[in-house]
């Protein structure tokens, strides 16, 4: 028996070992994968986080590019210093109305207007002074244009008026009403006088080229000129 009892006692022995050593390996691999666990959970926290910055990057990349390319829109259609439409944004405006003609009632006029005398304006208060002069007439423009109406500044002080579906005569009531808005307005120019603009005005003829247009309004502007300024003269 005591032999036996010695057998079974060392095979006893040997299965506790076993198990221990079973024990120990299973604790160790659930040790093994709850580090793992945690450090995926880590990594998925490090991950979300790094694609949380790119996300409020890209939202901001996208910001910027909403708000250059609208810059950009605006700055191609806007001359900077007086805010009206700048001359591409005109010719692209007289184009479609010439495209309309046809189909309206009645036709367009344009009339080119410049401020007389600027050059002393420039020559006696500096640049800064006739900027700001532009800036004025240029919301006077704004004040006593039908809602309508297109102003355009064409080029140094000179401005283009587009008035749509508005015959000659009609239309030479707008511009007198505007040299007279600007007259009153008593803007002090150069040598102490009043600042004046001159107005040539003329109607679209269906079928001509829109260039001969604006040399024909062109022309009315220089009769304006020579024939005294602070005038509206059509052709």
């Amino acid at each position: 028996m005591r032999e036996a009892l010695a057998q079974l006692f060392e095979a006893y022995q040997a299965q506790s070992s076993q198990i221990e050593r079973l024990a120990s390996i299973s604790d160790g691999y659930g040790s093994l994968l709850n580090e793992n666990n945690r450090t995926l959970a880590e990594r998925n926290k490090r991950h979300l986080r790094q694609l949380q910055k790119i996300v409020k990057i890209s939202d901001h990349y996208q910001t910027m590019l909403r708000e250059l390319n609208e810059t950009l829109k605006i700055s191609a259609s806007q001359d900077p210093l007086t805010g009206l439409p700048n001359r591409r944004l005109m010719m692209e405006r007289l184009s479609a109305e010439v495209a309309l003609a046809p189909r309206r009632k009645a036709p367009f006029s344009i009339a080119m207007a410049d401020v007389d005398h600027f050059k002393s304006v420039n020559d006696s208060f500096g640049h800064d002074i006739g900027d700001r002069v532009l800036v004025e007439i240029s919301r006077i423009f704004g004040e006593n244009l039908r809602s309508y109406d297109i102003c355009a500044r064409w080029g140094g002080e000179e401005f283009l008026i587009l008035l749509p579906e508005t015959p000659a005569e009609q239309a030479l009531e707008v511009a007198d009403r505007i040299r007279e808005a600007i007259y009153c307005a008593q803007i002090r120019g150069g040598l102490g006088r009043m600042l004046t603009i001159s107005i040539g005005l003329t109607q679209f003829r269906g079928g001509e080229e829109l260039l001969e247009t604006a040399k024909r309004a062109d022309r009315a502007l220089y009769k304006a000129k020579s024939e005294g300024r602070n005038c509206v003269r059509m052709v």
